[in-house]
């Protein structure tokens, strides 16, 4: 009777070694799958439909801003590598270069000047100059047919001679702008008469991380 408990509770404890055994084996692969998963890279290059096409250099940029387009989004990169990502909006019309087309320029640009630094939020400019006033800022989509700069300005110059520099295409003179606006509303979706819109709150924050001379390429 002795032996055959002693024998019993050793056929336990086996058991119960087997179980805990397995469980470890468990816990460690599923640690060692999320560890996989953690530290996987995005690809970036498959975002931007391959940067590298446009200019290899753009992993020694250390800022680099690129408007996606088709998606209503803005990038701010260092190195090639993502840093901040914004909701835009770009033009109602599609994109384009040509004068009086309010369609919005694709490829490379710097930013040739800032305007508006300490400003107060929804200052309202024209011309470049703020009018005095602060933009009602409108939460809700709705197109009120005015096409209100507000808060900044990033004044674009194009570097692509025939496709956004010189006669006929140059975004500089047509006054394609990165900036805020009054319609907060309709950002994510195109609504602008040829800029880059961006949250009052948004391009405040862009207008501190970026210089003249950083470069924005519209894709």
């Amino acid at each position: 009777m002795l032996k055959e408990q002693l024998f019993e509770n050793i056929n336990i404890k086996y058991k119960m070694k087997h179980k805990f055994i397995k469980f470890s084996a468990l816990l460690m692969s599923l640690f060692l799958f999320s560890c996989t998963v953690s530290y996987e890279k995005p690809n970036y290059k498959l975002m931007f439909d391959n940067l590298e096409d446009i200019s290899k250099d753009y992993v020694n940029l250390d800022k680099l801003i690129v408007v996606k387009v088709n998606t209503q989004e803005l990038y701010f990169l260092n190195k090639g590598v993502i840093k901040e990502k914004f909701s835009i909006s770009t033009s109602l019309y599609g994109t384009g270069s040509e004068v009086n087309s309010y369609k919005t320029p694709l490829g490379r640009h710097v930013i040739a000047e800032k305007i508006g630094k300490n400003l107060p939020f929804g200052a309202i400019l024209k011309g470049r100059e703020w009018t005095g006033s602060i933009a009602n800022i409108i939460k809700e989509p709705i197109d009120t047919e005015f096409d209100i700069v507000t808060s900044r300005i990033l004044w674009l110059k194009g570097l692509e001679e025939g496709l956004n520099l010189g006669p006929g295409v140059d975004s500089m003179s047509r006054y394609i702008y990165i900036h805020g606006t009054a319609e907060e509303g309709l950002i994510g979706k195109p609504a602008s008469d040829g800029c880059v819109r961006m949250y009052n709150s948004d391009v405040i924050y862009l207008f501190k991380k970026v210089d003249t001379n950083t470069q924005v390429w519209i894709l």
